[in-house]
């Protein structure tokens, strides 16, 4: 079996890249949602049998935090993985041994990934 290409290494970096982006996003708004239910029981003495109800609303709290922290340098690496690709891209076209496929999938991919001025 051949090596990847570099077109099609520099592809799955952004899908993926961009793939553990939307999951960092569901987890932070699963995240809030438990944050705003701990604090609502908290408001109304649901759930505080332990004591350890407001102990539980900062753990919650400070890992919403830490996934927030995550964005930058993720926004960082996309944008720097989506300039591998566009160079990659750009050889590629010039390159007459390139798959067709591979680079078709490649534009696709740019086309739909926002791009951030990171």
């Amino acid at each position: 079996m051949p090596a990847p290409s570099p077109l099609k290494i520099a592809t799955d970096a952004v899908t993926r890249l961009t793939k553990e982006e939307k999951m960092y996003q569901k987890e932070l708004i699963s995240q809030k949602s438990r944050v705003e239910k701990l604090e609502a029981d908290l408001k109304n003495g649901i759930g505080n049998e332990d004591g350890n109800a407001e102990f539980m609303v900062r753990q919650e709290q400070k890992a919403m935090e830490e996934t927030k922290a995550v964005f930058g340098p993720l926004k960082t690496r996309i944008g720097e993985a989506v300039s591998r690709l566009e160079e990659q891209v750009a050889s590629a076209e010039g390159d007459s041994n390139a798959s067709a496929a591979e680079l078709t999938k490649a534009r696709e991919l740019l086309a739909s990934t926002p791009k951030d001025d990171a």
